[in-house]
């Protein structure tokens, strides 16, 4: 046992502090979860799209029937509720009451509230607290308090937490579990990084769990409250100067990455060859999410040809002004586009290589596509089911006017796909990949020499004798 590291009482029993990270549209379900409170520590279901199954147990494939987006967003609501809900069930009964059992949402995901609501109803006594991030979730409190559960929102800096703790959280104070710190360079997936803060420029975690622990003592918020470091973590030999520090008060754990590598993760099993060969500097931040967050992923070639595609673009003017006096005579119908005459060359030679299709985005530029590209944008942008609050690349808003009242943005991509289509078995290497900055290691520790893959038990085991 790695020193200093002892249980914490929660949902009102002993449990180890780790807690297995919710990776979203089936990256965790009832198995690991299950496994990882059965193992003693805190198991997290994700209930962003989870799968259900039908009386053989074979996985019910979420197809959208309805002819409109907002009719389909009914339907993926249901299937979340649905899903959410039988992973729950099924996360309960392989716990065997040890250890407990958390749901993770995402509080920008398309219905929100309502899937929390439904999943929570039908799950009474089985799940001890949410976890919720991506976005400011000040309902979570008041939600979660009303069904008796504890609530451990996701924040990546004092200053969100303040802002949370005065318009909502200090009103249901007895029910927030835990503050999550989620490190915005090195967690995977989305990720809460500021407009101040440079994504090239990681901050040492440290002081800002530090501020994060005085901002919730100005609250009055007891040091037996947790904060939970999440991002980054792999050996708690690596943290030996958080635990039992006076400074930062309790403190937990949370893996994300490490957990995708196990018997019981439902990732399918190219997704788990290609983790264990990641190298430093292959997981990159980047901008492409249409959640407009930043967010961390694989560099596979999925990643690169957005990159790229972006890089095929130019600025235009609809009318001749300024150093926009060439107009455009490839990849567009119509006069009224201008660009420079360096932007005019640049456009010729990606129509020559097959670029030939120019597409508008929301920031008065060109992005060249080929063809299949443009065929494929528009089909997933017309598929639209509403999987978020807000959607860059479809506009779609979960509002009155269901539009975001922005032009759809052919730099984005359908992340419901992506996502669904690489844990049911897609190719990850043309698929988003979300991995965490340490990824890495994977191939470097050697716990996994020789191809082994642990059983979750193995896993907490090793991870509670500090590597």
């Amino acid at each position: 046992m790695f020193k200093g590291v002892r249980p914490i009482l929660y949902g009102g029993q002993e449990v180890w502090p780790l807690i297995e990270g919710g990776k979203g549209v089936s990256a965790t379900n009832h198995a690991s979860a299950g496994a990882w409170a059965a193992a003693g520590g805190i198991g997290t279901v994700s209930a962003v799209n989870a799968d259900s199954y039908d009386a053989d147990g074979r996985i019910i494939p979420q197809i959208y029937r309805a002819l409109t987006r907002r009719e389909r967003h009914e339907e993926l609501i249901n299937y979340a509720i649905e899903g959410a809900v039988q992973q729950v069930r099924r996360a309960w009964e392989i716990a065997g009451g040890k250890g407990a059992i958390n749901i993770n949402v995402l509080w920008e995901m398309g219905g929100a509230q309502r899937v929390l609501h439904g999943v929570l109803e039908r799950t009474r006594g089985m799940v001890a607290g949410v976890t919720c991030g991506a976005g400011m979730p000040y309902k979570l409190s008041e939600i979660a308090s009303h069904y008796g559960v504890s609530y451990l929102p996701i924040v990546s800096s004092a200053r969100a937490f303040r802002a949370l703790w005065k318009r909502a959280y200090s009103k249901a104070a007895e029910w927030l579990a835990a503050v999550v710190y989620e490190d915005p360079w090195l967690a995977g997936g989305h990720n809460g990084l500021s407009n101040a803060e440079d994504p090239r420029a990681p901050q040492d975690p440290y002081p800002r769990v530090k501020a994060l622990r005085e901002t919730m003592r100005e609250g009055g918020i007891s040091d037996e409250v947790p904060i939970v470091m999440a991002g980054g973590v792999w050996y708690l030999r690596d943290w030996e100067n958080w635990i039992d520090n006076p400074e930062l008060g309790a403190i937990a754990f949370q893996f994300g990455t490490r957990p995708l590598l196990t018997q019981e993760s439902p990732i399918p099993q190219a997704w788990k060859d290609k983790l264990t060969h990641i190298e430093p500097g292959e997981v990159l931040l980047h901008r492409f999410s249409p959640t407009g967050f930043y967010s961390s992923a694989v560099r596979n070639p999925f990643l690169r040809a957005l990159e790229a595609r972006s890089d095929r673009q130019i600025p235009y003017s609809t009318e001749q002004a300024g150093d926009h006096q060439y107009q455009l005579d490839v990849g567009v119908k119509g006069k009224n586009f201008w660009v420079t005459l360096g932007d005019l060359q640049r456009a010729r030679v990606w129509h020559g290589h097959g670029f030939t299709e120019a597409l508008k985005t929301p920031d008065n530029t060109l992005v060249f596509v080929t063809a299949e590209e443009k065929a494929e944008i528009r089909k997933d942008q017309a598929d639209c089911m509403g999987c978020l609050s807000q959607c860059q690349f479809s506009s779609w808003a979960d509002s009155e006017t269901n539009s975001t009242g922005r032009l759809a943005d052919p730099r984005s991509f359908c992340i419901q796909k992506t996502l669904q289509d690489i844990a049911h078995g897609g190719d990850p290497e043309r698929n988003l990949m979300f991995a965490g900055h340490a990824a890495y290691k994977f191939k470097q520790d050697p716990f996994y020499s020789n191809g082994f893959v642990p059983t979750v038990k193995q896993l907490v085991d090793r991870i509670l004798t500090g590597d």
